[in-house]
């Protein structure tokens, strides 16, 4: 049998359905209110985490300005500023290049190597001095083909300037002494190798000579008649 409200009287507030409290639950609800210091504590870790990350990725992908040959530049010629480009690379503890920062420094100064297009530029690649000691002189000699060895010459290498006979000149009307001591030669040291020239297939090579017999190879060189032969390893 149902039962039926009775309206409260006049003036009164009707009395409120008392709550059905679930075993537990008001227990949980304090454990959580007390406890907020865990929460903090957690965001805290999460976020030194991702700063440990991130400073991570900052040392590991860190890049450094640098630079980088942007034209070819044939040993004892200057560096010009248009024959670098800047380039940023992770650096290596092996590697030494020149940073972008001493780009002024760079400029100015004769190549002491031959530096390759797209190459990073190295410390110790680039100097002021001229590559030729005190007490040498530079002598540019003309040479074709066939007064040179096919094989690559390289800035440092050794050589000999054989003189030649004119195509005048006889080897018999040479005399006994000179037959015996055989062609005047000179030791040298290659310094640059020029460009080989496509119409005349000449190419220009400047090499170091003692100061005494730089006028002497240079006037042989003048008239064409020279030779260049490559010294072997270990010798003078």
């Amino acid at each position: 049998m149902s039962k039926t409200a009775v309206p409260a009287p006049a003036g009164q507030v009707p009395a409120q359905p008392a709550h059905t409290q679930i075993p537990g639950a008001a227990v949980g609800f304090r454990a959580r209110r007390r406890r907020p210091g865990m929460y903090a504590l957690a965001i805290a870790l999460i976020a030194a985490g991702g700063g440990g990350g991130f400073l991570a990725f900052q040392a590991t992908g860190e890049r450094t300005p640098v630079l980088a040959v942007a034209k070819g530049v044939e040993a004892g010629d200057v560096v010009k500023d248009s024959d670098l480009i800047e380039a940023a690379v992770q650096l290596d503890p092996v590697l030494k290049p020149v940073l972008a920062a001493d780009r002024k420094k760079v400029v100015g100064k004769r190549a002491a190597v031959a530096l390759v297009p797209g190459a990073l530029l190295a410390q110790g690649q680039v100097t002021t001095r001229t590559l030729v000691k005190p007490g040498e002189r530079l002598v540019g000699i003309g040479l074709k083909t066939s007064q040179m060895p096919a094989s690559r010459l390289s800035p440092g290498d050794k050589v000999l300037v054989v003189f030649t006979p004119a195509d005048c000149q006889s080897t018999s009307t040479a005399g006994e002494d000179e037959k015996d001591a055989g062609p005047q030669q000179i030791a040298a040291r290659i310094v640059r190798v020029g460009e080989r020239q496509q119409n005349t297939g000449e190419q220009v090579v400047d090499v170091a000579v003692p100061s005494q017999v730089g006028p002497v190879l240079a006037a042989q060189a003048a008239t064409g008649n020279v030779a260049l032969v490559v010294d072997g390893p270990g010798e003078s």
